[in-house]
């Protein structure tokens, strides 16, 4: 006899993760056990920040960061995937996601330190070329070495990788239908236990409040968005977003409000969505296209804001209702 969703507990689980929290909305039988969920999650989240975190001067990306060029540095699996993926992006973005921009993070005071003149004047004149052409990865010994001077940053891609790994522990517990988020990174599992899609709210990308602008419903696939309202510097009275433009060493000086991208995974989502954001509405929507994503460029306009989708999902869905939302996409 099959269940119906009345068979079934509703679960809301949550824990601390890289400076904000995880979330895990999920249904299982009335005799499910969930404290061993609770911990493989916050034990897989806590993986992910030990091995890829700038915050903490221990993790294995920070010992890549320390190695002089040339030295090979043997890295956990999960690392090497990572990078692999910054990579790779990085390439078929022409370089507009570049996880190479550390330096830059770091001077701007993104990072753990303040920012520091002296460093942001070095990271503006750098002569830069992008992480792919200055890192090596040999994924058959799992080490990496650096070709010149690097410092990696992951801020663009982890979290949404770390609700990847939410997603696997999940599926792991014999749970195929779920929510899983970080901060405003989320991948669906399956459907709701009555057959719906998750419903997700798109954020208005308002600099002092919290607020819905359109529903997205999402259904095994992940969204990411990237934003320049949450975290920023104040320069001059103007405000510079925490992205990084690759091309200049310093945040974007005119970036799109924000763009939220659906993909198969959040680690895709988390880094497309990055470098959309770099490469601006009219070159981002050209490539989101060319890439077959679904994407959502939000776009102030004076007082006003300007949508431009991309795709059938956003052009279908990001304009519903936002009353029914059960959960919030929002800038990283």
């Amino acid at each position: 006899m099959s269940k119906t969703c009345t068979d079934l507990r509703r679960l809301a689980l949550n824990g601390p993760t890289m400076g904000t929290r995880w979330s895990a909305l999920t249904y299982a039988p009335a005799t499910f056990d969930p404290a061993p969920l609770q911990a493989a999650l916050q034990a897989a989240v806590d993986e992910v920040d030990s091995q890829m975190s700038t915050w903490r001067p221990d993790s294995a990306l920070m010992r890549l960061n320390a190695a002089p060029p040339g030295a090979w540095v043997p890295l956990p699996a999960r690392l090497i995937e990572v990078l692999a993926c910054g990579l790779e992006i990085g390439r078929a973005s022409g370089g507009a996601f570049d996880i190479g921009m550390g330096d830059a993070v770091a001077a701007w005071g993104f990072g753990p330190a303040a920012a520091d003149p002296a460093r942001i004047r070095a990271a503006v004149t750098a002569q830069r070329r992008p992480a792919q052409d200055r890192l090596e990865l040999d994924r058959v010994n799992l080490r990496a070495r650096k070709h010149g001077p690097l410092q990696i940053d992951l801020n663009g891609i982890a979290k949404g990788y770390g609700v990847d790994r939410l997603a696997e522990v999940t599926r792991s517990f014999g749970l195929s239908a779920a929510l899983l988020a970080i901060d405003g990174e989320l991948r669906a599992l399956g459907s709701q236990p009555d057959g719906s899609p998750w419903p997700i709210a798109v954020e208005r990308p308002d600099y002092d409040a919290r607020a819905a602008l359109s529903l997205l419903a999402l259904q095994d696939a992940a969204v990411a968005t990237s934003g320049d309202y949450r975290h920023w510097v104040q320069v001059g009275g103007r405000r510079l977003s925490h992205t990084m433009d690759p091309r200049r060493g310093g945040p974007l000086l005119a970036p799109p409000a924000s763009v939220t991208v659906v993909a198969p995974s959040c680690m895709l989502a988390d880094a497309w969505a990055t470098a959309l954001m770099v490469l601006g509405c009219e070159a981002g929507a050209t490539l989101a296209a060319a890439q077959g994503l679904d994407a959502l460029f939000l776009i102030r306009d004076g007082d006003a804001l300007r949508t431009v989708p991309v795709g059938q999902l956003f052009g279908a869905q990001a304009a519903a209702s936002t009353a029914s939302a059960s959960a919030t996409s929002s800038t990283m």
